[in-house]
């Protein structure tokens, strides 16, 4: 798993330091939107958005932004009608991947997702094909450094988590689903340091890839994520790490 976290910890990294934060920004008001729209505007009652909120803050998305985006999902103000879409299908190496989307045109998404993902040695496939492979869980990555570890673990693992794992520099938590919210809150009531907090698609296992394969992986990912439609994108790869800091 530490591969995937590792990705998405780089990608955040590099939206927040270059010239993509303003589709940073687009992708995040939209799960705002869609967040608000399926579970209501109050953050008490809707963990989704509560988690989307703070993750466009954590990016310094204005206020304003953050705002209009929840009263547009809650139809109180006018905008384009969106829907939500899951596409799975497979990379280089058979690795297997699940992409979300939020779109007001689902047939301009999928086109654009199938030529990327040819361009890559990759092909959509058929729905159910990779989803049994992943379990929704809480994925959060913090700086190993900001906190001690086994202090860490004590907390994590009163509020509900399930695994945390030591990195280089870093220490992932895994957390089911539902105790997400609830481990987030206690990490933040410390002095740590929390590099990456989301609802992910952790795979069951993985399938590992180096040389060629795995930088051709790594641009499938990149341009998948360039796609204005495209909001998250979960593979099951493991790549060396020298590979992935290289593409950071």
């Amino acid at each position: 798993m530490s591969g995937h976290s590792k990705w998405s910890t780089i990608k955040h990294k590099k939206a927040a330091n270059d010239s993509k934060r303003g589709k940073l920004f687009s992708k995040l008001v939209k799960e705002i939107t869609a967040a608000a729209r399926l579970g209501g505007g109050d953050i008490d009652m809707n963990p989704r958005l509560r988690t989307a909120i703070a993750t466009a803050k954590s990016s310094n998305v204005p206020n304003d932004n953050i705002e209009k985006a929840i009263l547009r999902g809650i139809g109180e103000l006018e905008g384009t009608s969106i829907e939500e879409v899951v596409y799975e299908g497979y990379g280089p190496g058979g690795v297997a991947m699940m992409i979300e989307v939020i779109t007001d045109n689902k047939n301009r998404a999928i086109a654009e997702i199938r030529h990327v993902l040819g361009k890559f040695d990759g092909r959509i496939g058929e729905r159910g094909c990779v989803a049994w492979g992943f379990d929704k869980c809480g994925l959060i990555v913090v700086d190993a450094d900001s906190i001690d570890e086994e202090e860490l673990f004590l907390i994590a693992a009163d509020a509900g988590a399930e695994d945390l794992t030591p990195l280089d520099t870093a220490v992932e938590i895994i957390t089911p689903f539902e105790q997400f919210d609830k481990v987030v809150t206690a990490i933040q009531s410390t002095q740590a340091n929390i590099q990456l907090a989301e609802i992910s698609m952790i795979p069951q296992n993985t399938v590992k890839l180096e040389g060629k394969e795995a930088k051709k992986m790594l641009r499938l990912m990149e341009n998948l994520d360039e796609l204005d439609d495209v909001q998250k994108v979960y593979a099951n790869f493991d790549i060396p790490d020298d590979i992935l800091e290289a593409a950071a």
